[in-house]
């Protein structure tokens, strides 16, 4: 078996416009495709992070939230690797995304922070 890459993640969203805003013109992911899909009432949106990795976000009506943050089985968070991530947490404090405080991690000793999409999914900076 040879499981070399993850091809994409995917996140349920509760306002597709909000999502979209905040993946596409906030984070800057390009938008690979974009449908409304009449039959289960939803969208989904695939956005390219890099050549092998997409997101999927699916914005369905009145989704349940998470359990709690973030310690419920299941996806914790995710993660994405920046040059920086002072530069990067300044250009999110540009747009009006707020960040915790920067740390180290204690296992790689690089510098890592946490913020938050607009439904609460923990996202993480890591350099």
């Amino acid at each position: 078996m040879n499981l070399s890459s993850i091809h994409h993640i995917a996140i349920i969203v509760s306002d597709y416009e909000t999502a979209k805003d905040f993946y596409v013109n906030k984070l800057g992911f390009q938008v690979i495709r974009e449908n409304y899909r009449p039959q289960r009432r939803d969208w989904k949106l695939d956005l390219r992070v890099n050549e092998c990795t997409e997101l999927e976000i699916f914005a369905q009506e009145n989704p349940p939230m998470r359990v709690n943050h973030p310690e419920a089985c299941g996806l914790r968070h995710l993660a994405f690797c920046v040059e920086s991530v002072e530069e990067t947490v300044r250009e999110l404090g540009e747009l009006g995304i707020l960040c915790e405080p920067i740390r180290t991690d204690d296992y790689t000793g690089k510098k890592m922070t946490f913020f938050q999409d607009p439904d609460g999914l923990p996202l993480e900076l890591h350099e």
